[in-house]
């Protein structure tokens, strides 16, 4: 794991979480300095990131002065706090997601019968209207459940990848992760997602996400529905958009890679 360190108003590193360890054991880092690594939503202190590595520096004594490495940007832990996604950029992300998913699962609904299903359904209005929608019906029921998987099985992978983000997300800007800051596991993604088509059904399953959208315009961390009970937020950022990594340069001189 590589890890960032943040001292005296910039950032170093990133550097193996086993020499951090060490140069909190040696007292080179102090446990009240700040810590980041991928996948946190949140700078927190050495001391909280590896709690088991104490200083072995006498009290009192002064640490060893900074290395001279790439700015910090001004990043501090009052301005590093997590920055949830608000409803119209979920939305956004969702309409776009929506024409990805809907393009190929009109050619297979078609592959399947629908357009004969549709004429069927004309012709027959005209004679008994009942028996005719519930012919329509029964024909199209598996293709409606072929759509929903394919819906289901792109936001699962997606937001399950490294991208952490559907293609409407990236375009977006935003991403999801779980309360922790993390990535989603395959089974929690899942789960966010049976959650959010588990009442669909054919003619509500292109409005039922908008109901589990809605809370997110007014809950204090932006969260739908299926974000509360499942455990996950959507935050703004993409999670490959890090800092470049700075020179190797560290706090007892020169390391290599």
């Amino acid at each position: 794991m590589q890890v960032w360190i943040g001292r005296n108003g910039e950032r170093f590193g990133p550097y193996p979480d086993d020499e951090i360890r060490q140069w909190l054991r040696d007292g080179t880092c102090r446990p009240e300095e700040l810590g980041w690594y991928e996948g946190m939503t949140d700078w927190r202190p050495l001391g909280e990131l590896f709690p088991e590595d104490r200083p072995a520096t006498p009290p009192g004594a002064a640490p060893p002065p900074p290395p001279r490495e790439q700015p910090f940007m001004g990043v501090t832990e009052s301005t590093v706090a997590p920055e949830y996604a608000g409803f119209w950029l979920r939305f956004g992300a969702w309409v776009i997601d929506y024409i990805l998913i809907t393009i190929p699962s009109t050619f297979i609904a078609m592959a399947m019968g629908f357009q004969h299903a549709i004429t069927t359904l004309f012709t027959q209005m005209e004679t008994n209207q009942s028996a005719a929608m519930s012919a329509y019906l029964e024909e199209v029921r598996p293709i409606s459940y072929i759509v929903l998987l394919i819906g289901f099985a792109y936001y699962v992978f997606f937001e399950a990848s490294k991208w952490q983000a559907t293609p409407g997300k990236l375009a977006c800007g935003i991403r999801v992760t779980d309360t922790a800051g993390q990535r989603l596991t395959m089974g929690r993604a899942a789960g966010r997602n049976l959650i959010r088509l588990a009442n669909a059904v054919p003619f509500l399953s292109v409005l039922l996400p908008m109901v589990f959208y809605v809370t997110a315009a007014f809950s204090e961390r932006k969260q739908g529905i299926h974000d509360m009970l499942a455990g996950t937020y959507v935050l703004t950022g993409r999670a490959d958009a890090r800092a470049a990594p700075a020179p190797r340069s560290g706090p007892t001189g020169s390391f290599d890679a």
